[in-house]
């Protein structure tokens, strides 16, 4: 029975009728509303697209279809889900991981419009006062450091690594695409009139290498015919600076950008240390501490300071400021500082920041939908996050939340679980009801959930051991600790402790021996996807060539194959300036990115967009005599990606898919020792506990062939089966940095002072 004191009864459900979107079988939905539903199944099973596809997507585009015909033809045309029909739908805000969009200007403290209010007290009582609220911003010309402009660093061209002193012009002496022999910008420095074009660099007086570097508007007096009549002369560093510095870099290539990051160095703004404030600014305090200070300490240290600070001709903002602070701390990001950049934060700490900003909203009957928003957190920080979900449904909203967390399902007043498997194989509705139902109920989910988790007893015998002395990274505090060989050893503790500065720095700075397949962004994005990061994307294109006879560029949507409308996107992109991006799929490829030249060639009965669109064991069969592209997708399959089809997108990836994903490539190279040493940042993030047991089988048989791996983790299922546990805390921020303990699974359990320990024993013990 759904609690009728929330108001679930009193309201009109949700209704969804013949839902067909994505893998979604005919699914038919009546979602009481005022709940916390959380949906719950495989990855890959159907819940994002019956949750984000389908019922946010709808409520989005009825809503966009509410505005005056004005604006909504300046508004992006959202196409319909495929479901026959839907009823009950309320204003939905969808919040997801991705990361924030933007650059260098957008930080914490703007992202949670704490930076206004900070502004404000200090140009009220700030002494000296450096004038009205834009004189403390760095996104302003009266607040801005002149020197680095508001960014903090400085950005320039090294000279040695982008000119080759030893060529001549007709040669090519700039290492910069744009400048090679031929083309338009060669032609400019070509055709001056100032330089022997047959002569190496090197031979250049000063003065003509000066001119060629750094000339700047320059008048020439006598060009060469071909030079533009009225242009002026500017060298290939002034050039460049103009270009991509001034310019900004927002639209351009991935493959230039590539070449720039080669080439430029990043310094600290020697003017303003990075602080991006002019010294006005800079120098106007309260108690002995200026807005940089306040925006440079962690949260919670900066709540601390506020705890006793007042003054009423601020208390208005000052009470805003704690507000927003205590909610930042509820959900576990208290190790953050304000300045730091928003697009720097991982999914999981977007996600979190965009909770906060909603949670003084004055709007009820919303339906905000999550996406896995426990991602990244510790057991001890998820209780704070299932406490605003509920404050929010508790003001008189519904709660939609995809989510694979036992703490989270646990909190849910309805659970919706959808399989029974991924892909094709899912998109059907198992099983509705409470939690304890669910336990109950006999699915892949509920029998997971039911079962207590099984420690590893005894850990298996280490082959030796290698010591991490003085760790200091970050906020590590100078502890050692020992890492087992030849077994998993598990890096544990609360969100921001430090266990990713101990496994992913300070171990591999240590010990070079370690590989670490982290969560760092994969280049490429929409114009990259699963197969080319494996390397087996050219061997596909290669095998429709031949049974074609079409040159492989045919068969890369980056190429000759590419929809020209889309250009090889499968989707077009609307820009909403201060609002997020929104994409819909090309109506001239359907969003399959190829043109009709490509799409007809097949590949027994394949084309190339359905060997993109299928799951690696289909595509291992297609290619079963290639032993490259069959070898890596087993490894795709065995990392628990056996769901996703091959020619995702790399920017449709989550943080843990991407990890997995990386680790499938490392683990397919033939050239790979299988006493390897592996270190891995969180690979379960998104996984189902089934999918967690399938990992948990692969680094089995990787210890088994020899190899080491170290796991910086928050699941319990991977915790519980390891040998060793490092923890590291025993808060975030200043507040951790320790080694709390390390030991067996059992050892830490015993530790009253793990959290881990304590998440360990509840997780490993028989539920009532």
């Amino acid at each position: 029975m759904i609690d009728s004191h929330k108001g679930g009864s009193a309201a009109t459900p949700i209704v969804v009728s013949g839902a067909h979107t994505n893998n979604l079988r005919d699914v038919n939905l009546t979602l009481p509303k005022r709940l916390l539903a959380v949906f719950t199944g495989v990855s890959g099973s159907g819940k994002s697209s019956l949750v984000l596809d389908t019922i946010a997507a709808e409520s989005q585009r009825l809503v966009n279809d509410s505005y005056p015909t004005f604006i909504r033809a300046r508004l992006p045309q959202m196409p319909a889900p495929d479901v026959q029909a839907m009823d009950g739908l309320t204003f939905a805000v969808l919040i997801d991981q991705r990361r924030f969009t933007g650059n260098s200007r957008s930080t914490v403290a703007t992202a949670t419009d704490l930076a206004s209010l900070l502004r404000l007290v200090f140009s009220r009582i700030g002494t000296p006062s450096a004038g009205y609220s834009p004189a403390y911003s760095f996104n302003d010309p009266s607040g801005m450091c002149p020197t680095c402009e508001g960014l903090g660093t400085v950005y320039d061209i090294d000279v040695d690594k982008l000119i080759d002193l030893e060529k001549s012009i007709d040669e090519g002496p700039v290492r910069f695409s744009i400048f090679r022999p031929g083309v338009y910008r060669w032609k400019r420095f070509a055709y001056s009139g100032l330089f022997d074009r047959s002569k190496p660099l090197n031979d250049y007086t000063p003065e003509e290498l000066d001119l060629f570097l750094y000339a700047d508007k320059l008048k020439l007096e006598h060009p060469d015919p071909r030079f533009p009549k009225s242009a002026r002369f500017d060298g290939v560093i002034t050039r460049m600076r103009d270009v991509y510095f001034k310019q900004g870099r927002s639209k351009m290539s991935a493959t230039v950008r590539a070449e720039l990051e080669q080439i430029v160095t990043t310094h600290t703004c020697p003017d303003c240390k990075g602080a991006r404030l002019n010294a006005a600014a800079r120098a106007s305090l309260i108690d002995g501490r200026s807005i940089v200070d306040w925006m440079r300490i962690p949260i919670a240290e900066l709540r601390h300071l506020l705890d006793d600070f007042t003054d009423p001709r601020v208390a208005p903002a000052l009470a805003g400021i704690r507000h927003t602070l205590d909610a930042l701390l509820s959900v576990g990001l208290g190790y953050l500082t304000l300045d730091r950049e928003s697009s720097s934060l991982s999914g999981g700490e977007a996600q979190r920041v965009k909770i906060v900003r909603h949670l003084g909203s004055a709007l009820t009957d919303v339906t905000y939908v999550f996406d896995e928003p426990s991602a990244g957190l510790h057991p001890a920080d998820i209780q704070r996050l299932v406490a605003l979900l509920t404050r929010l449904r508790d003001r008189g909203n519904t709660i939609l939340v995809v989510e694979h967390h036992p703490q989270v399902i646990d909190v849910a007043d309805h659970v919706v679980d959808l399989g029974p498997g991924a892909g094709a194989d899912g998109g059907r509705i198992q099983f509705e009801g409470t939690p304890v139902e669910l336990r109950q109920s006999g699915t892949i989910t509920g029998r997971l959930l039911a079962e207590p988790l099984r420690l590893r007893t005894p850990p298996r015998t280490p082959r030796g051991k290698v010591r991490v002395k003085d760790a200091r990274s970050h906020n590590l505090t100078g502890f050692d600790a020992d890492i087992p060989l030849g077994v998993l050893t598990t890096v544990t503790g609360v969100a921001g402790s430090g266990k990713s500065s101990f496994a992913t720095l300070e171990l591999p700075r240590q010990h070079p021996e370690f590989t670490v397949v982290g969560q760092e962004p994969l280049r490429g994005g929409v114009r990259s996807m699963s197969l080319s990061v494996l390397g087996v994307a050219d061997a596909v294109r290669s095998a429709f060539s031949a049974a074609s006879g079409l040159d492989p560029s045919w068969f890369s949507f980056n190429g000759r194959g590419a929809c020209p409308t889309c250009k090889g996107k499968g989707h077009i992109t609307t820009e909403l300036a201060f609002l997020d991006d929104v994409s819909i799929p090309c109506d001239e490829c359907g969003g399959l990115r190829f043109n009709d030249t490509a799409l007809a060639a097949q590949l027994d009965g394949m084309s190339i967009a359905d060997v993109l669109a299928a799951t690696p064991d289909r595509v291992a069969a297609l290619f079963a005599e290639n032993a490259g592209i069959s070898s890596a997708m087993s490894w795709v399959q065995r990392t628990g990606l056996g769901y996703m089809a091959v020619g995702r997108s790399l920017d449709t990836l989550s943080g843990g898919e991407k990890q997995r994903l990386l680790l499938a490539r490392h683990l397919s190279d033939p050239r790979r020792d299988r006493s390897d040493r592996i270190v891995l940042d969180e690979p379960t993030t998104g996984l189902h506990p089934s999918d967690v047991d399938t990992i948990n089988a692969l680094f089995d048989d990787l210890i088994g062939e020899g190899a080491t791996l170290v796991v910086v983790e928050h699941n319990m299922r991977v915790v519980a089966r390891a040998d060793h546990v490092i923890d590291i805390g025993p808060g975030a921020g200043s507040e951790g940095g320790r080694l709390v303990t390390q030991g067996s699974p059992a050892d830490v359990i015993a530790h009253q002072e793990s959290l881990t320990g304590v998440a360990l024993a509840a997780a490993s013990s028989p539920r009532g």
